[in-house]
């Protein structure tokens, strides 16, 4: 490798400097300058080279395109110049062994979609300090092999959903220092996450609102690079639920900027609080650390959630057993280290421990276990006979009101009342009537009065508390006003319902 500076060939006026690296010496000339509005670099034959080109007091750059540029060029620097726009132009060849472009440090406010179709094996672009201010759809959908993005401090407000689609190799994506409002869930959901995604720092931006339940479900390892200090976030207790999880599994997003992740709380006090004393200000819960729940009978799945992904992970059951092949039919592990019970018992309660370790880091993690001593069909049926109880007792109770509250049927209702009745039941009637009564007699009639609730004692007794003798029953006044025949003794039983007196029987 060599170091070395060149100057543009044709140039009166005090000429830039241009720095260059190459790994191997070699002859080698630069054809124009940015009076030119192009740059070429003729005839070189290195297997790796890097070009760092400085444009001083360059006024418009925005026509200016390198050409000829070696297709084994490996690192182009083109960082603190005054280039406003990326162009699809800006090179006209394919550079498959470009791997890192640095863009940095100029005034960068529009990218072309087709910008990177020549450059398509990058894996580090840089282009932050610029003045971007959105991101459009499918952007950066030609570098499928980018690993690392800069983006930070920039303007950006707006970020198209899509911006980020077919990275399938990105691993790290930096977007602080920016105007973004709105968190891009796209980025985490399960659907359309980039499976690569380690990094992702949106600090020190305008996000109001977090997907918690999105970012409760990220694996630990996504967790620790998730970086969401310094926003203009609302406080509630299910953000101080989220990252005081985050602090007690000693996440580094949590723990390293802990004293920068403020919130806002709703209303009108607009005093800014730190999440991590909201349990104080707004008497949210303590969070509890992994605990598991689970009824006889069922399959229960514990996680070994680490931190990082490649790690060997060791179980360790109740009692201090370590969980392997022989020593329990009913768990397994998978090499992923996800633990298994299958028909879970009671004495399966208890601590879970799970030990992680790398060639970098060790890491413990405790899951505790309840198991409840009844299945989860046994507490349905008890639940549906219960209810069936509690209806049938209704069920009792109101037929009991019934039964001594509602009010008997009228005459007019009962069956066979509005049946003449012929001579000889009347004779039959009066005969009985004009007998002197006996004691039995009185017992019987008493016995069938026993169904009505309320009873005249005319029913029982005639004049002065005896039978009338005549054994003729008088009439009403309607009967007698030629309104029909009915009988005074059945207008008296029907108004002895309704009276307040009532008989012993």
């Amino acid at each position: 490798m060599f170091h070395s500076s060149w100057r543009v060939l044709g140039v009166s006026q005090s000429p830039p400097i241009y720095p260059c690296t190459a790994m191997f010496h070699s002859s080698w000339r630069v054809l124009g300058g940015p009076n030119s509005g192009s740059l070429a670099v003729v005839g070189l034959e290195l297997a790796t080279f890097r070009l760092q080109v400085k444009y001083l007091n360059h006024e418009d750059t925005t026509t200016t395109m390198l050409v000829n540029l070696p297709n084994y060029t490996a690192v182009l620097d083109l960082s603190y110049n005054d280039i406003t726009r990326l162009r699809a132009e800006w090179t006209t060849y394919k550079l498959p062994k470009l791997h890192n472009l640095l863009l940095s440090h100029n005034s960068l406010h529009f990218i072309s979609t087709e910008a990177f179709v020549y450059v398509r094996h990058l894996r580090y672009l840089d282009l932050s300090s610029n003045n971007l201010r959105q991101l459009d759809e499918y952007i950066f959908e030609q570098l499928e092999h980018l690993e690392v993005l800069l983006l930070y401090n920039n303007h950006i407000s707006q970020i198209d959903r899509t911006a980020f689609s077919g990275m399938i190799s990105l691993q790290k994506l930096y977007v602080s220092q920016n105007l973004v409002s709105r968190f891009p869930v796209e980025l985490v959901k399960n659907k359309t996450r980039l499976q690569k995604l380690s990094l992702l720092d949106l600090s020190s931006n305008r996000i109001k609102v977090l997907p918690i339940p999105e970012l409760q479900s990220l694996p630990a390892w996504l967790k620790n690079g998730l970086y969401l200090h310094n926003n203009s976030l609302i406080c509630n207790c299910e953000l101080y639920s989220l990252m005081t999880q985050w602090f007690l599994r000693r996440l580094n997003s949590a723990v390293d900027f802990r004293d920068d992740y403020t919130c806002i709380p709703p209303g009108a006090d607009k005093k800014i609080l730190r999440v991590f004393e909201l349990n104080v200000h707004m008497n949210c819960s303590t969070f509890n650390e992994s605990m598991e729940e689970t009824f006889l009978g069922q399959t229960l799945v514990l996680n070994c959630d680490t931190r990082h992904r490649e790690m060997s992970k060791t179980w360790m059951l109740p009692g201090n057993i370590i969980a392997s092949p022989g020593n329990n039919h009913s768990v397994e592990v998978f090499p992923d280290g996800i633990l298994k019970i299958s028909s879970v018992k009671l004495e399966d309660s208890g601590q879970y421990t799970c030990f992680a370790v790398s060639e970098h880091l060790n890491e413990t993690l405790y899951v505790w276990v309840k198991v409840h001593n009844f299945t989860v069909s046994g507490t349905g049926d008890t639940l549906n006979t219960g209810y069936t109880t509690l209806v049938g007792c209704l069920a009792s109770v109101v037929l009991v009101l019934i039964y001594l509250y509602l009010t008997p049927c009228h005459c007019f209702c009962c069956p066979g009342q509005g049946k003449p009745k012929n001579h000889h039941e009347d004779s039959i009637h009066s005969s009985i009537l004009s007998a002197t009564p006996t004691h039995e007699d009185m017992a019987t009639k008493a016995e069938l009065s026993r169904h009505v609730a309320f009873i005249d004692p005319k029913d029982l007794q005639g004049q002065n508390g005896k039978v009338n003798p005549s054994g003729v029953e008088e009439l009403d006044d309607e009967a007698r006003q030629g309104k029909g025949m009915r009988k005074k003794s059945v207008a008296d039983s029907i108004s002895s319902v309704f009276s307040d007196t009532p008989i012993v029987v």
